[in-house]
């Protein structure tokens, strides 16, 4: 192999592991011959594709039945290193943003994809914003690192797997006879993410408690717009053996919000409030934790340096994903085991993922040992 590769392996010691670990076996799919930019090493490449959920997925403000997204591969000495950006309507990209930013990225310019600092911050200076465009990049470029030394990440990283978290799975807004039907579809799980705002939040909880005892997770995304009457729905969930309340005011209401959770029983968590590491310590005293997400924080390196920086500051510490195929689940759960709190299902809401890669065995966050982000590519199943 050349050199960088070389130099990796000794820099990291992972020439020493007597461990070999089998390569992703990948196919190949349908569709569109993907564009390829430039003529260097790395060659980026990247497609549009539109996910269908299983079921109409309903959150405080919006219902949708189909998320899109763009798969992207970077390709560098004979290995595919397999990303994606999810675009779910809060965070202002489209598939057209996500292809005119990729196609600013020039990757030729590197000699090494071992340079990752160097490679990411170069792709994050080519425009503001663009999280989930910076995301796909970042993803596939730690997917491709570890295929190059035939390792995960998370032994590349040092990270324990057996110390997985268990997932949520999520429940969306939706009429009694639908979420009774959709919690007892989600019997496998140990754990339930609630979404609340819709104005039903009281016959949501009770629906799901007719059917199940588990833990459950709420999140409200925003749909609670006064903190007296938050703070009296906290009291009441409290009663109801919820874990924590994930953002339930508008991320701009930033003093109602850290007066809520000054007063409130239970944990609150920052989701849509919080999107890079610069907001870490923002919002220390304001929420009780943070959400992490790959298609926020533009990717891992960015992810994993949110944990340590959160653990700093004693904030607690959940990664989640939005409607996603295996491939960004996959990459998110890599870092779990530094986690409080897991909420890795948007591959299971989908029909037509075409990767496999995590899975979840009685409820918890199960990862394998195939190198990088642990995927392969499949057929769909629809």
């Amino acid at each position: 192999m050349k050199h960088g590769r070389r130099n990796f392996l000794k820099s990291m010691g992972v020439a020493s592991m007597a461990t070999t670990l089998p390569l992703a076996a990948c196919t190949t799919i349908d569709n569109k011959a993907p564009a390829v930019i430039g003529n260097g090493k790395m060659k980026l490449s990247f497609r549009p594709y539109e996910l269908k959920l299983r079921h109409t997925f309903t959150v405080a403000g919006n219902s949708r039945d189909t998320t899109p997204v763009v798969l992207t591969e970077i390709k560098y000495e004979g290995f595919t290193g397999y990303g994606e950006a999810s675009m779910p309507p809060y965070l202002g990209e489209s598939q057209a943003s996500v292809i005119g930013f990729l196609k600013k990225v020039d990757l030729e310019q590197f000699n090494d994809p071992f340079m990752l600092d160097d490679i990411l911050e170069y792709v994050d200076s080519i425009n503001e914003g663009n999280r989930a465009a910076k995301a796909c990049v970042d993803i596939a470029l730690h997917d491709l690192i570890g295929k190059l030394v035939n390792q995960p990440l998370y032994r590349l990283w040092g990270i324990n797997p057996d110390n997985t978290p268990m997932t949520s799975f999520t429940i969306g807004i939706d009429s009694p006879e639908v979420v009774r039907m959709k919690t007892e579809e989600a019997a496998r799980f140990r754990v339930l993410k609630v979404k609340l705002g819709g104005g039903n939040d009281r016959e949501m909880i009770n629906t799901v408690r007719s059917v199940t005892d588990v833990p459950i997770y709420v999140d409200v995304n925003q749909g609670w717009k006064e903190k007296h009457q938050a703070l009296e729905m906290v009291h009441w969930l409290a009663e109801q053996g919820i874990e924590f309340v994930e953002q339930p005011l508008p991320k701009t209401a930033v003093d109602d919000m850290a007066w809520l959770t000054e007063n409130s029983p239970l944990p609150i968590i920052a989701d849509e409030a919080f999107q890079r590491l610069g907001d870490v310590a923002a919002f220390k005293g304001v929420y009780s934790g943070i959400n992490i997400k790959l298609m926020k924080s533009t990717g891992l390196r960015e992810a994993h340096k949110m944990i340590t920086v959160a653990r700093a500051l004693e904030m607690k510490v959940m990664i989640g994903c939005m409607t996603e195929t295996s491939c960004a689940v996959s990459a998110a759960s890599q870092l779990s085991p530094l986690v409080d709190w897991a909420d890795l299902d948007g591959n299971l809401l989908i029909s037509n993922d075409i990767y496999e890669g995590m899975k979840v065995v009685d409820g918890k966050v199960t990862l394998n040992n195939l190198p990088g982000i642990g995927i392969k590519k499949i057929y769909p199943s629809t």
